[in-house]
């Protein structure tokens, strides 16, 4: 495959399990699976949305692709300088060195940032411990380029909004000129009218600086406006993948109805013909047989109960995990 073509991420059979724990002796009695199998890959200049419901694994994902945390199993396979490198199994060292490639902007703009440290040493710290000099040049400029003013260089983030503070986070994420940003809930935590500005200004970074981008959020209505492709996740899996506009007129998976169905609708005029999904959240220590979305699916059968469907491309792009894809007609959204 031709160099340019090929994804900047790539990510196949990821897992992370984590164990349970009983008796003063710590015997594992089992695992919680919060990741079970995941592949997908962003390439270089997407954004690639990632949404569900809490609990479904979405926030793990992100931190096994930056190895925050080291996974159970599978690849992540990260192109740069035109080599591939698996970060799941690379040493600390080779970390260090890929670390301005890759960063995090963080879902609470308030706890993300050291109350102790000023706006220059929060921004310049990568910078310092990368050994990067002119600092205070950088940082100033980094300010400028997410809407601040260098004058606030000295402040704490007391001083600042939630917003404010999230621009803070974007510009640290900024600092070291990364190729991928994992973008966690970003804008869940602020006001709407704010929500609007912050994703204005990735995408405006985006353009400016060709970043890429994994978005992880709940909200459908704000990955629509800001992603070229979504995946949905449940319970550790990945139930469909597709580009923004066909997920939304076309959803294959019942859970992505369900989803869709829920987002509010601007026009106050408009029925709602909301999609409830039945019960609870599945439990990822003790997933159900089957399709793991079977004990809420309104159209679950008997093969849901006992077979596992395949992550399957069922159309050009579009993948889904579900036997009746092509049988069943699902409402979408305009």
């Amino acid at each position: 495959m031709d160099e340019q073509h090929e994804p900047l991420l790539k990510v196949q059979g990821l897992r992370m399990y984590f164990p349970i724990v009983k008796g003063v002796l710590g015997r594992v009695v089992g695992h919680v699976k919060a990741v079970d199998g995941v592949d997908f890959d962003i390439r270089e200049g997407e954004c690639f949305g990632l949404v569900g419901e809490s609990g479904s694994g979405k926030t793990t994902v992100g931190r096994c692709i930056l190895r925050a945390i080291q996974p159970t199993a599978g690849a992540i396979r990260f192109r740069i300088n035109g080599n591939s490198v698996n970060l799941a199994n690379a040493s600390q060292r080779k970390l260090k060195s890929l670390r301005h490639a890759m960063q995090m902007i963080f879902q609470d703009p308030y706890s993300s940032l050291n109350p102790r440290m000023t706006v220059y040493d929060i921004v310049g710290e990568p910078l310092l411990v990368h050994g990067i000099k002119n600092r205070k040049q950088r940082v100033s400029e980094l300010l400028i380029q997410v809407g601040l003013k260098p004058q606030h260089l000295r402040r704490y983030p007391h001083a600042f909004s939630g917003g404010q503070r999230q621009r803070i986070g974007i510009a640290r994420a900024l600092a070291l000129n990364p190729k991928l940003i994992v973008a966690d809930e970003p804008v869940s935590a602020l006001d709407v009218s704010v929500q609007a500005q912050v994703i204005n200004l990735l995408q405006e970074l985006q353009d400016r600086r060709r970043l890429t981008y994994l978005f992880i959020a709940h909200d459908l209505s704000v990955v629509r406006h800001i992603c070229d492709r979504i995946a949905v996740m449940y319970v550790g899996h990945l139930v469909e993948l597709t580009n923004v506009d066909r997920l939304f007129q076309k959803p294959l998976h019942p859970y992505t109805e369900a989803l869709l169905s829920a987002v509010p609708a601007p026009d106050p005029k408009q029925k709602l013909t909301q999609k409830v999904a039945m019960g609870e959240v599945a439990d990822p220590s003790n997933p159900p047989s089957g399709c793991v979305f079977h004990p809420r699916c309104p159209y679950a059968e008997d093969r849901c109960r006992s077979e596992e469907p395949r992550f399957r491309q069922v159309k050009p792009g579009h993948f889904v995990r579900c036997h009746f894809a092509e049988q069943l007609e699902l409402a979408g959204m305009k």
